[in-house]
């Protein structure tokens, strides 16, 4: 049963992805690019799609979050650390320079993938390549005492 909430969830989230312009990498950096606004280039419709999803994702977890525990899990997995650290810092701060140079993140990638977009083909296989040297650099002995919330699970 979970794999069909999944599959339905994924479907849901790829379609809205498609409908909203996130998966063309020229709409999204025609959103992020704020130096256009003088010459109306910028495209602030994404603006309106970020608006709806903060909205969304809010009011679902304050819904979801009042429940004991998920509908079809055991409890809920959520992050106990509150601490900051070089990984939480750098790992966004990479993510938003991937996606304001390539105009893709990875959700909208592997949607753009699925219709053989040569871009996403490349920016997918960079995606690959980075999770494969973080794991490999995360096992280092200087770096394997390291543990994300996510190990704990």
């Amino acid at each position: 049963m979970g794999v069909v909430f999944q599959f339905a969830i994924g479907l849901i989230f790829g379609l809205g992805l498609l409908i909203s312009g996130m998966s063309d990498p020229a709409k999204v950096l025609n959103f992020l690019d704020l130096a256009g606004i003088g010459s109306r280039s910028w495209d602030p419709s994404l603006g309106f799609v970020l608006a709806g999803a903060v909205a969304v994702t809010f009011a679902g977890f304050a819904w979801v979050l009042r429940r004991p525990r998920p509908l079809l899990g055991e409890r809920f997995h959520l992050p106990a650390g509150r601490e900051l650290d070089l990984r939480i810092i750098a790992g966004p701060a990479i993510f938003g320079v991937g996606w304001g140079l390539a105009g893709f993140c990875p959700g909208p990638a592997l949607t753009a993938l699925g219709f053989g977009s040569p871009a996403a083909v490349i920016f997918v296989a960079a995606m690959l390549a980075g999770m494969l040297f973080a794991r490999w650099l995360a096992g280092r002995p200087a770096l394997s005492r390291i543990a994300t919330p996510a190990d704990s699970t």
